[in-house]
């Protein structure tokens, strides 16, 4: 674990510190350094839904049982709750909070919620002179040839524009402001402990091993041995967040491990991890805009953020089994009782 900057007695804001990533930092403060001063904001789950019948925000009180710093309930588009923010003094601020869902089509809402909450992040990073490390995306890459390249983008869907967009204003900020620190980590496919909640946009890892553990074929679409992903256990993007923190460049960096693997390697993977027999069934895939190779060029974010990941997909499925096994049958006995 990377302890190259002590955050003892210090105050830090997690946006969205109810979902999967900022939960996950919100328990490493606590576990490293428990005289933090840690808030959490987040809009937390409720019953609204999107277009696309996903909910419109994942958080959940359940991630954060054991928690016991400070949390908000607000929103990023209600000036009131963010008002609320300006009352504290932050020495870090790790922005999670958005709509990440990528086959969200409503724009406005998407640029809102993503986009114009930016500036008053932004703008509370500057009060109190705070390091800001923010959440980007590699889904602003859209269809491009692999290894994705900063400064090569070409976002396909609302959610990937946002993080672009995103990124532009960061850059202009950098420029204006140079005695600050702000840092866009762009993360590949994310996977790890907290992420249940995300439903049907959790990662392929959760979702094959459900199904094994149900025991039922886990499904894979078609040529999934063809299909590439850059996957990253949760363990390293809490490192990349960390190391940011010490990093003397300001900038955007790709947050992936640099090597990309198949859908179908996961589902190996976890056949033999869980010590199944099952056979694998293959559908038809049904988008037509389907991704079928990322992998991050992380060349920068060796050389300025000294970050490169620890697990490979091996390690991080290794990792994540006792979670997944836990998850799967504390859900069965819900669903039973």
């Amino acid at each position: 674990m990377d302890m190259s900057v002590d955050f003892s007695n210090k105050s830090i804001l997690i946006t969205g510190g109810a979902g999967f990533i900022g939960s996950n930092l919100a328990f490493y403060f606590q576990n490293n350094f428990p005289s933090a001063q840690i808030v959490i904001f987040d809009s937390f789950r409720s019953e609204e839904r999107l277009s696309n019948g996903n909910r419109k925000s994942f958080g959940s009180y359940t991630n954060l049982i054991g928690f016991k710093g400070t949390f908000i309930c607000g929103d990023l588009n209600n000036r009131s709750d963010i008002d609320i923010l300006r009352n504290h003094r932050f020495d870090y601020i790790f922005h999670q909070a958005a709509i990440s869902d990528t086959r969200v089509y409503d724009q406005e809402l998407v640029f809102r919620t993503n986009v114009n909450s930016f500036y008053s992040i932004l703008e509370l990073a500057k009060q109190s002179g705070a390091v800001l490390v923010y959440a980007s995306s590699a889904a602003q890459y859209g269809q491009t040839n692999p290894p994705q390249k900063i400064g090569f983008e070409n976002p396909d869907n609302p959610y990937g524009y946002s993080k672009y967009a995103m990124d532009q204003i960061a850059r202009k900020f950098i420029k204006e402001n140079q005695e600050l620190k702000v840092f866009g980590l762009r993360y590949f496919n994310v996977y790890g402990p907290k992420e249940f909640y995300k439903e049907t946009t959790a990662s392929m890892v959760l979702q094959l091993a459900f199904q094994i553990l149900g025991g039922n074929r886990p499904r894979l679409f078609v040529g999934s041995d063809e299909i590439y992903r850059d996957f990253i256990y949760v363990e390293d993007v809490i490192q990349a967040n960390l190391k940011s923190c010490s990093a003397s460049e300001s900038g955007i960096y790709n947050v992936g491990t640099g090597i990309s693997r198949s859908f179908q390697d996961i589902a190996d993977i976890l056949l033999f991890e869980l010590g199944s027999d099952l056979n694998i069934e293959y559908i038809e895939n049904p988008y037509s805009d389907y991704q079928t190779h990322t992998q991050a060029d992380v060349k920068d974010s060796l050389k300025f953020l000294n970050f490169k990941s620890r697990f490979s997909l091996e390690s991080g499925i290794k990792a994540y089994i006792p979670s997944l096994i836990q998850l799967f049958d504390h859900e069965v006995k819900k669903l039973k009782s």
